[in-house]
């Protein structure tokens, strides 16, 4: 779910120029500023992420620009995670279940991330905020110069919380993401929301659910994840666009924009053949047989996309007299008929258990596979083979393991992940190591409560 008033900033750096990096084999910091990542020999620049070197900073909280910023850290990209000292990301309460003192929601979206911890209400952190990215000299240290820094941001939870707006000009258009609910202008921009309310807007409950039962939420914010997806891909754009022209962009994702995006063909039946939706339940409005089939001990999902894979099903089930039936003969026709076929199919599926369907099923060319829980699905040996399951150690609570990246590249790895961060866990190195506060001006803003360290033993 995304926060009913979150507007949101992923600050991004410019890329380093390819040529300027096989000259010098070094990536630079933070406006030439000690960086939190350090340099790299030439030699081993084929070994490289792609995103090593792009600064992020990252204001947003929840899910869809979490989301975002993960996979932009485990491309390389350096994330520093800007939260409320005290209570930082909503989904740190956001359980249970909890291990230790965290919360499982908030461990699975926030891998490869520093927290600083600041108060953005208090003048202060506005100045700590703009010193990061580069928009004071008040430092004395060298602006980044390569980038503005547009920031919409707010951290209350009242839906009458106006926004921020902040503009760092360092000298050339620079780009950012801002996340919201419905869009920066429009009739209902103003207006709170989460992602299943978006979801409701969108049209995408209105045909999740049984048949000819009541609407239903996804079993997991798919409309938040979309528009992280979605702020991912347009992120990578704008770096491409500013490594190609020399200037950066602003992006704007909302949660509404992405799903009805993403309503794909179910919009398009409408909007060219004015066919209203509806639910299916597991069903496909197109497709017979496309559903899930009960088993004597299970389900089992299984899709006929095409005659010869609706003449294997029939093989497999024992019923040939299907194949040549003039009610069966093509998929139109099998849509036409749908109940009757469906009927029949049940029938024979609840015969057998879910294994032997499985074994009679497996090399037949016919799409298939179980209803898994969560227990099967983690001991399923292509999840395993596929490395869906990132281990990690984590400050305090130990050994950890979340979801892992769905894409892996051929020349690095994305096994090696730093854990999510304690709230605040970084805050005295940025301020040190970055902005190079000493520890007098430091100790002051602790003692002020402007920021919050989180002390690990």
């Amino acid at each position: 779910m995304l926060c009913e008033t979150r507007t949101m900033l992923a600050m991004l750096a410019t890329l380093t120029r390819v040529a300027a990096l096989r000259r010098t084999g070094l990536f630079s910091g933070w406006g030439g500023r000690r960086g939190l990542w350090t340099g790299r020999p030439q030699s081993d620049m084929e070994n490289i992420k792609p995103l090593e070197g792009v600064k992020i900073l990252d204001l947003t909280r929840v899910l869809a620009g979490p989301f975002a910023t993960m996979n932009l850290g485990d491309l390389g990209a350096e994330v520093i995670k800007v939260e409320r000292p005290g209570a930082g990301d909503d989904t740190r309460t956001w359980g249970p279940p909890f291990v230790g003192t965290e919360s499982t929601y908030y461990l699975s979206v926030n891998r490869n991330k520093k927290s600083i911890a600041v108060n953005i209400k208090d003048p202060k952190g506005v100045k700590i905020i703009k010193e990061i990215t580069g928009g004071s000299r008040c430092t004395g240290l060298p602006a980044i110069g390569s980038f503005s820094l547009f920031l919409e941001n707010c951290f209350m939870l009242e839906t009458t919380c106006r926004l921020k707006t902040i503009a760092l000009k360092t000298g050339i258009p620079g780009q950012g993401a801002l996340y919201s609910r419905y869009g920066q202008t429009g009739p209902i921009s103003q207006r709170a929301g989460y992602d299943t309310v978006a979801s409701a807007v969108s049209g995408l409950m209105h045909i999740t659910g049984p048949e000819d039962g009541e609407p239903v939420r996804p079993g997991v914010a798919m409309t938040d994840l979309a528009t992280g997806l979605y702020a991912y891909g347009a992120i990578m754009a704008g770096l491409i666009q500013k490594y190609k022209t020399g200037k950066g962009l602003f992006i704007d994702c909302n949660l509404l924009s992405s799903q009805v995006a993403c309503l794909s063909h179910i919009a398009a039946n409408y909007l060219i053949g004015q066919k209203e939706a509806k639910r299916w339940g597991t069903a496909h409005g197109s497709i017979v047989p496309y559903q899930a089939f009960k088993t004597k001990d299970g389900y089992l999902v299984v899709g006929a996309g095409n005659n010869q894979q609706f003449a294997t099903v029939c093989k497999i089930l024992d019923l040939p007299e299907l194949i040549d039936d003039s009610k069966y003969k093509t998929n139109h026709l099998r849509v036409q008929n749908r109940k009757e076929l469906i009927k029949i199919l049940s029938e024979r599926f609840e015969e057998e258990l879910t294994s032997k369907w499985l074994h009679l099923f497996e090399g037949s060319g016919v799409p298939y596979g179980p209803i898994n829980n969560m227990k099967n699905v983690f001991a399923e040996p292509q999840v395993l083979h596929n490395g869906l399951v990132m281990e990690m150690e984590h400050p305090t609570v130990g050994k950890i393991s979340i979801p892992g990246p769905a894409v892996r590249y051929s020349k690095f790895k994305m096994s090696e992940a730093r854990p999510p961060p304690l709230l605040g866990q970084h805050t005295t190195h940025i301020l040190k190591e970055v902005l190079r506060y000493d520890d007098r001006a430091i100790e002051e803003l602790l003692s002020a409560r402007v920021v919050a360290q989180h002390e690990t033993h």
